[in-house]
């Protein structure tokens, strides 16, 4: 490589001069597969494995600030300066690229959404400042007053109440149907003029999987986008925009910053979405702080390595609690027994994500005593971070609800969620076993 590194990645010889460093040789993987020496570095760059792209994507195409520091710094400033009238004018008539306002960008950020997008296969990526910054953002951007959505039973509870209690004062109506119900789905769009098709994939708490395939071809044929939160997949295990969607969310807070320290949502897909999105962001004002961008990228570098452990521990904590005399039913697309494992198998080609749901043979008191027993997680909401969580949903996110609401949207009292972490998976296994025993 040339010695100076542009923000955002150009490299740049002294003299300005673009160039590159002869590479060392490539060995062949499953992944990358073997490298000619006539390729050049760029193509070798764009056909490169997860694993690469997690750690360099992003970091070497240009920006105008060069460092020569390896590590992408922290551009912590809230505007930018322009050298004259000229200078700025440039800017303005985008014959320069720049930076205004540090809401309509940051350098830091930007490098953030281009290696995300690298890794999602997408056009353009936006970073806010949470996943639900990020999912509310979106609904407001592409769904018009009076328009209607289809969404999911089985989802997020703060994406249901803002679907639920914000978009109806905008005379937004929505049909919810089952993951599965496709006639459910092609009875919404002909009874309605559908803007837009959104759910999660796998879903939250039970792990339903979407066809996306499927979805995205009745979805177009009526002139309706479609928008898949893919939180729980990560893009190392699952690319639904080469398989129709039209937009991929991401609570960033999960497995992409991977250390439960830092709040974040993306939402990335074609560009001329992704702008209208950005548009509007700009406007309400979900700024991801420089710092906070950092954190990403940073946990970003370790996405394939931490996803890939997570994957591993959670299909082997299925399959062994699938067997054991006190666990009722498991939910993992992993497993056979998944109502959607079909699906799954398709379309999630790195694993099956580091998430497993479970129900007790119990009721609420002796669910709760089997989670109290347990001495590697920590009780907690949230996912994907390197620490393990075991959550019983009930409690954590409705426990303001009565029975019948809760036995309404599907949320039993026996039901636990456990999000693996990083630790040996022997060890998540002894533990989750001793717990039950204990009941």
């Amino acid at each position: 490589m040339a010695k100076d590194q542009a923000i955002g990645g150009r490299s740049t010889s002294v003299n300005g001069c673009v160039t590159h460093a002869n590479p060392p040789p490539i060995a062949q993987t499953a992944e990358s597969g073997s490298v000619s020496a006539a390729e050049s570095a760029e193509a070798v760059q764009a056909r490169s494995s997860l694993s690469t792209k997690s750690v360099h994507a992003g970091e070497r195409p240009g920006r105008p600030l060069v460092v020569d520091s390896l590590t992408t710094p922290i551009v912590q400033t809230s505007t930018y300066f322009f050298k004259d009238t000229a200078d700025l004018i440039e800017f303005v008539e985008g014959r320069k690229s720049s930076f205004e306002y540090g809401r309509y960008g940051n350098p830091t950020t930007d490098t953030v959404e281009r290696k995300i997008s690298e890794l999602e296969q997408a056009e353009a990526t936006l970073l806010s400042s949470s996943g639900m910054c990020a999912a509310t953002t979106m609904l407001l951007a592409l769904v018009p007053a009076g328009g209607h959505i289809v969404t999911t039973t089985d989802c997020y509870r703060r994406t249901r109440q803002f679907i639920q209690t914000m978009l109806p004062k905008m005379g937004i109506s929505t049909t919810v149907i089952d993951p599965a119900d496709m006639a459910a789905l092609e009875k919404a769009l002909d009874e309605n003029q559908v803007s837009l098709f959104f759910s999660e994939s796998p879903t939250n708490p039970y792990l339903r999987c979407i066809d996306v395939p499927l979805v995205s071809r009745m979805c177009h044929a009526k002139g309706a986008l479609v928008c898949i939160d893919g939180t729980f997949a990560t893009p190392i295990n699952q690319h639904v925009l080469p398989l129709g969607a039209d937009l991929v969310l991401h609570s960033g807070t999960k497995y992409l910053a991977g250390h439960n320290d830092v709040l974040a949502g993306t939402i990335s897909g074609k560009a001329d979405l992704v702008q209208k999105v950005r548009s509007l962001h700009n406007v309400l004002g979900g700024v991801v702080d420089p710092h906070a961008s950092y954190l990403i990228l940073r946990g970003l570098k370790t996405l394939a390595l931490r996803v890939r452990r997570q994957n591993e521990s959670a299909m082997e904590l299925a399959q062994v609690l699938s067997t054991h005399p006190k666990v009722l039913r498991v939910h993992y697309p992993g497993l056979p027994s998944h109502p959607e494992h079909h699906i799954a198998l398709e379309q999630m080609h790195g694993g099956y994500g580091g998430v497993v749901s479970f129900e007790v043979d119990g009721d609420l008191e002796r669910t709760s005593r089997f989670i109290d027993a347990l001495s590697i997680p920590y009780i907690a909401p949230s996912l994907g971070g390197v620490e393990s969580l075991v959550e019983q949903p009930t409690i954590i996110s409705y426990w303001d609800y009565g029975a019948e609401e809760r036995a309404r949207l599907g949320i039993k009292d026996n039901l636990v969620r456990f999000s693996a972490g990083i630790e040996d998976c022997a060890d998540i296994i002894a533990d989750v076993m001793q717990a039950l025993d204990s009941i």
